[in-house]
This record gives C-alpha cells, sequence and structure tokens, in this order.
C-alpha cells in the first residue's frame, strides 16, 4: 500500500575533506613532531631537526615525506570541517603510503595524471598556494612527485584522490 519512495540527492558524491584518508588497508603513517603550523592535507618534508614542516620555497621532490592526515585531530570548528591544522610541537600522523584525500589547486587531476607541489608563487597563477598540490607543471615553481599519483578527478571542491605509490623518505 505504502511502497518504498526512495530519493537521490544529487548525482556524485563529493570526496571528503583534505587530510581524510581515502581507502585502506594498503596505508602507511608514521606521527612525526610538527616543526611548524601545518594544514590538514599538506604536502610534508623533514625539517634539520627530524620535526616535519610543509614544502615550500627550496624543496624538491626527493624531501616529500607525506601528507598530514586528519587521523588523529579534528577541525576546531564545527561549521568549518574542511579547515584544520596542527601547531608547532604537536604530533602529526603523517601518511607516507596508500590513497588520501587532498586539494588540488591548479589543473585538471586524472586518473594516473602527474601530481606537483608549488615550491614557488607565480602571479599570473593566483590559485597556486606554495606548498599545495598541483595537476599541471609550472616550470621551476612547481616540482612533480614521481612516487604519486592522481587516482581521478576532483570533486566540487577541489578535493581529489592522490595515491603515494611508494614511500620517499622513512
Amino acid at each position: 500500500m505504502y511502497g518504498l519512495k526512495p530519493q537521490n540527492i544529487g548525482q556524485t558524491m563529493n570526496h571528503g575533506y583534505a587530510g581524510s584518508y581515502a581507502r585502506q588497508p594498503d596505508m602507511i603513517a608514521n606521527t612525526h613532531p610538527a616543526g611548524a603550523a601545518i594544514a590538514f592535507g599538506a604536502a610534508l618534508q623533514y625539517d634539520d631537526n627530524g620535526a616535519v614542516v610543509p614544502m615550500g620555497s627550496g624543496s624538491t621532490a626527493v624531501n616529500f615525506v607525506g601528507v598530514a592526515s586528519r587521523e588523529v585531530k579534528s577541525a576546531l570548528n564545527y561549521l568549518d570541517q574542511d579547515v584544520g591544522s596542527y601547531a608547532q610541537g604537536e604530533a602529526v600522523p603523517v601518511f607516507m603510503r596508500g590513497a588520501i584525500n587532498v586539494k588540488c589547486n591548479v589543473g585538471t587531476p586524472k586518473l594516473g595524471g602527474a601530481v606537483y607541489v608549488r615550491i614557488a608563487a607565480n602571479e599570473s597563477i593566483p590559485t597556486g598556494v606554495v606548498g599545495g598540490f598541483e595537476a599541471a607543471a609550472d616550470g621551476a615553481n612547481t616540482v612533480e612527485l614521481t612516487n604519486c599519483q592522481w587516482a581521478g578527478s576532483a570533486d566540487a571542491n577541489g578535493i581529489v584522490e592522490l595515491r603515494i605509490l611508494t614511500m620517499n623518505n622513512a
């Protein structure tokens, strides 16, 4: 008499938030102290003291350690769940292998596509964020992470699944 009336809201689902793991069980995450403020989903490297810091000016692909995961800590603002960070000295879960969601600031990610990190600003690319992930090369302003690939396209918020194929640093 009263049949099931299924509803469909939208046609696709978003990927989630930057720093959230995308798949299990092929993942390795280690904890390291933060050597500076680190946003969820940031590309990381070691500093001289063995702490992790965001990649930026002077970084190379060899420096890439992993991605700051939101595995242990949640966002501090209920209405802004996609923004969160670790303060200097806090423990940071570093995603070193596997699939994790990140924000792609420039370019159109595609399955198996090259992954870049911006290491220098370029005024002609206003969406490029130093230390941010990108799907398009920008000469000496970006470095290609040869141990990473995009696992598909970005959602409406620019969040896309990043696959870290092999560990770059212990």
